[in-house]
């Protein structure tokens, strides 16, 4: 166990060139690798590249896109002088913490790729994995963190928060109240790093094309998926053309020549959760289901087989999250440290019976919410989970032979559910 604590700690080291070059066809992309001289405290420079992989055991290196602008029919493709992770300086890690990884740095990227949606207002995105834990929307920075966080202390433990906003003290404040291992924003306001740095583990990153990252929205990468044959898949990247309620499709079919359509129309602020959600929803492992309330995450389901299933997951993982917050508000407790304490005697069971009766109660905040789907339901039931939770509006790609049954749901609902298509998918794989 203590060497593969050290293994955790170790950074690797790798054998990758300096520069990598692609070519397409004529057409060259040139990129550089990223090290930095960390000052160490003995006074010393240590020169590291990416501290390992994925996991302790895997070489890994971070490249700079340096050189080449590559177009491929219609599609220019970006360029370079657009760096965000990967144009990290050493001057932009204002606390080392633990050497980055593979992961932190991806999951920086992909917190990025969801607030870049988002930022007309202030908002937060906290990442585990490369899938999103909670993003919110908030009237403050610290708002936004607080909510995105709320949406689910318990994946949030050891992930990667990225901020849209520069970094204030009340924000900070907030952050070093919890266990987080990256913390990303724009800068970081004076006194903030005093603040954060009492949790020396923590990786406080600098990323100063937050400001501009609106422009992002527009450019599209190379996206490459290698194959355990050596081979490579290349893909332009998603673009979500979603962006305003009139990039909304109204939800009607026919089917064996009859029409269907929803019958009640989204309120404002259904039509803001669905821009909002499908936001989210573009840095969401499919096939993936979420539901959004407010401007805020409620549950988020990643990466299942099934519609249906993920739709079930979402609600369940709502219930757990919503659950574990009443307890935390209540007894300053998590829920899982609850059960442990009743178990040992140490409380009444009566403490958690009450949890779970206003979780069940209040339907883990769930009625109201709209519920976001990456690509179309396939049959009704996928909706149906999200309808007997008390979603007040959908959201899906529309498109299946069998829309009309998910329609049907909708205006068969007391109340009425609202729904919209986007006319696009939004898997991630």
């Amino acid at each position: 166990m203590a060497d593969l604590k050290k293994m955790y700690s170790t950074i690797l080291g790798d054998h990758f060139p300096l520069e990598m070059t692609i070519s397409f066809g004529d057409q060259t992309l040139v990129y550089r690798k990223k090290t930095w001289k960390i000052p160490m405290e003995d006074g010393t420079v240590d020169e590291r590249g990416v501290r390992y992989g994925e996991n302790p055991d895997q070489e890994a290196a971070l490249y700079e896109l340096t050189n080449g602008n590559l177009v491929l029919g219609n599609c220019q493709f970006i360029g370079p002088g657009h760096g965000l992770v990967s144009a990290i300086g050493v001057e932009d890690m204002l606390q080392v913490g633990k050497h980055p990884g593979k992961i932190n740095l991806t999951d920086i990227d992909n917190g990025l790729n969801i607030v870049k949606y988002l930022m007309g207002r202030p908002a937060a995105a906290i990442l585990k994995h490369n899938n999103p834990c909670g993003v919110a929307l908030g009237d403050s920075l610290s708002q936004a963190y607080d909510r995105a966080n709320r949406a689910d202390r318990i994946a949030a433990f050891g992930g990667c928060v990225v901020l849209n906003r520069p970094c204030d003290k009340a924000t900070a404040q907030a952050i070093s109240e919890n266990y987080l291992e990256v913390v990303a924003a724009p800068e970081f306001e004076e006194g903030v790093l005093a603040i954060l740095q009492t949790r020396k583990n923590l990786r406080v990153v600098r990323i100063g094309g937050i400001d501009r990252l609106a422009e992002f929205e527009k450019f599209r990468f190379v996206d490459f998926k290698s194959l355990i044959d050596g081979g490579i898949i290349v893909q332009q990247s998603a673009v979500n053309s979603i962006r305003r309620a009139e990039d909304l499709k109204p939800a009607l079919c026919t089917f064996k020549g009859k029409s269907y359509q929803v019958e009640r129309e989204p309120s404002q602020r259904e039509l803001n959760d669905m821009i909002f959600g499908w936001a989210v929803e573009h840095g969401v492992t499919s096939n993936s289901v979420i539901y959004v309330k407010d401007g805020c995450t409620v549950g988020i389901g990643t990466g299942e087989q099934d519609r249906v299933g993920v739709a079930e997951i979402a609600v369940h993982k709502a219930y757990i999250k919503y659950a574990d917050i009443l307890c935390f508000d209540r007894y300053r407790l998590s829920y899982g440290d609850l059960v442990l304490e009743i178990e040992k005697g140490k409380r009444p069971k009566a403490d958690q019976q009450a949890i779970d009766e206003q979780a069940q109660a209040d339907r883990a905040g769930l009625p109201g919410s709209v519920m976001i789907s990456d690509a179309f339901f396939p049959f009704r039931d996928g909706a149906d989970v999200g309808i007997r939770q008390g979603v007040s509006a959908i959201l899906q790609a529309g498109g299946s032979l069998r829309d009309f049954e998910t329609i049907e749901a909708c205006n068969e609902a007391r109340p009425q559910v609202a729904m919209k298509f986007t006319g696009q998918r939004s898997f991630k794989h």
